[in-house]
């Protein structure tokens, strides 16, 4: 197998045209939020844990757009793969009506009520009080975020990632030097700390909105569709997507409630073991940066090829990237080792959050090659074949059956420490190491969503 691997220069030209350019915005998003974290960091834990859980709520809005995205890409990945402009077009209009729900909701809930919200993941006033400022202000991006979401999501599904990274690296670079501007008040802007963090990522949201609509129409993208086709489908159509994207973003939904449960629990131990975790959780999306290029990669290549009906290759690619992703992640995690205490003395904080933080570290180094295998079978190969009830199935049972119940005993019965707890947490990714890869050797993921073209209505659209 390692012939065939490494030598498939076809196979590894696709890999870098689309992993690197999503790898390259996930490198920069998480900077972002990297460099966010070390300025407010500045000013103590406090503004850390209030930061921190001021954008598990955000975090959870972009996870469950995560979920309603999958489940359009998957049918825009199979549709491209047949080259049918024209229900790539409904599909994106379908994600856009359900990511547009999504976000008011969402909206409603942090303009109106953010001590309720602050209130599940921490019993600290000052922190609810700081972290209320911030969520009034992030708020008003919620609805542009999720347009930009879908529209970047399916024009990855299309094979362009390079408009998406370019919008959007530009739009989260004028956030890292607005936040960099007013949380200390630089340029002759004034001194706003967490307000000034929050403004800062309102604006640049909104930018990247506008920026990625504009390109899209402007260089007659397949997203570029008149409003009358983005809505022109039927409850057939409507009903088909819906029964693939719901469990997805069902799926995404468990499993972000089951983070931010999590947080609550680390969040409840202390100010200082929230503030170590927020901390520790910025240094993991930074090392998940390249896995996350490759997990997208991994869907669009393999869903191309279903689409295209070609089975066989689609599993071959999925034993590829699962090598590959294993592979990385062993020397990434034992980089992380070496290096831990030299990242975390960038920070300002207390004797105990850098004790904690350096522990979560360890342990987080020691189980990442399990958690990149998930992401690249779940994200990657399971979904892109349509089997996102099962995803579905597993991630509930290991969330909610495994990882919260251990959590939840391990900080309240037994009153462990925040990395005990963290480790505890750490076995639903065990449990769903051992359901979803029996899943991938089955081969009962692969189904051609797109297969019987009466379903969808019109026949396909080329472009011009």
């Amino acid at each position: 197998m390692r012939t065939v691997l490494f030598g498939d220069k076809k196979f590894f030209k696709a890999l870098a045209r689309i992993a690197v350019p999503i790898a390259l915005q996930q490198l920069v998003t998480s900077s972002v939020n990297l460099l966010d974290v070390l300025m407010v960091g500045q000013m103590g834990e406090v503004s850390i844990a209030s930061l921190g859980l001021s954008n598990q709520v955000f975090f959870l809005l972009t996870v469950i757009l995560f979920g309603a995205s999958s489940g359009i890409a998957i049918f825009s990945a199979q549709f491209w793969g047949k080259r049918d402009v024209k229900n790539i077009r409904k599909v994106l209009g379908i994600g856009l009506s359900i990511s547009l729900v999504i976000s008011f909701l969402f909206s409603v809930a942090v303009l109106f009520f953010p001590e309720r919200v602050l209130g599940f993941y921490t019993n600290d006033a000052d922190v609810i009080a700081l972290g209320s400022q911030y969520l009034r202000i992030v708020g008003l991006c919620y609805i542009p975020t999720s347009i930009s979401y879908m529209f970047l999501s399916v024009l990855r599904s299309t094979e362009n990632v390079k408009l998406p990274t370019a919008v959007s690296v530009f739009a989260l670079s004028m956030n890292i030097l607005l936040n960099y501007m007013l949380i200390f008040g630089n340029f002759g802007m004034p001194a706003l700390g967490v307000r000034g963090a929050a403004i800062g990522t309102a604006v640049s949201r909104t930018v990247e909105f506008l920026a990625m609509v504009f390109f899209a129409y402007r260089l007659k993208t397949p997203v570029a569709a008149k409003i009358s086709e983005l809505f022109d489908y039927d409850w057939v159509f409507f009903k088909k997507i819906l029964q693939t994207s719901l469990p997805a973003l069902l799926n995404e939904g468990v499993w972000s409630f089951g983070i931010t449960t999590y947080n609550s629990i680390y969040g409840h131990i202390g100010t200082e073991a929230i503030a170590a975790v927020n901390i520790n959780s910025t240094i993991e999306s930074m090392a998940f940066v390249v896995f996350i290029g490759m997990a997208h990669a991994s869907a669009i290549m393999i869903g191309n090829k279903i689409g295209a009906g070609n089975g066989d290759v689609a599993y071959e690619y999925g034993q590829r990237f699962i090598r590959l992703g294993i592979a990385g992640a062993v020397i990434t995690g034992l980089m992380l080792i070496f290096l831990r205490t030299p990242i975390l003395s960038l920070y300002n904080i207390s004797a105990e959050s850098f004790f904690y933080s350096r522990r979560l570290l360890l342990f987080f180094s020691f189980t990442l090659w399990i958690r990149v295998t998930n992401m690249i079978i779940f994200i990657g190969v399971l979904r892109s074949g349509g089997d996102t009830r099962f995803c579905l199935f597993t991630e509930t049972m290991a969330v909610w059956l495994v990882g919260v119940p251990a959590a939840f005993i391990g900080a309240n019965v037994f009153h462990l420490p925040v990395y005990y707890v963290y480790l505890l947490a750490a076995l639903e990714e065990v449990t769903k190491l051992t359901v979803i890869f029996r899943r991938f050797r089955t081969r009962k993921w692969i189904n051609d969503l797109t297969e019987k073209p009466e379903e969808f209505g019109d026949p396909k659209l080329e472009l011009t």
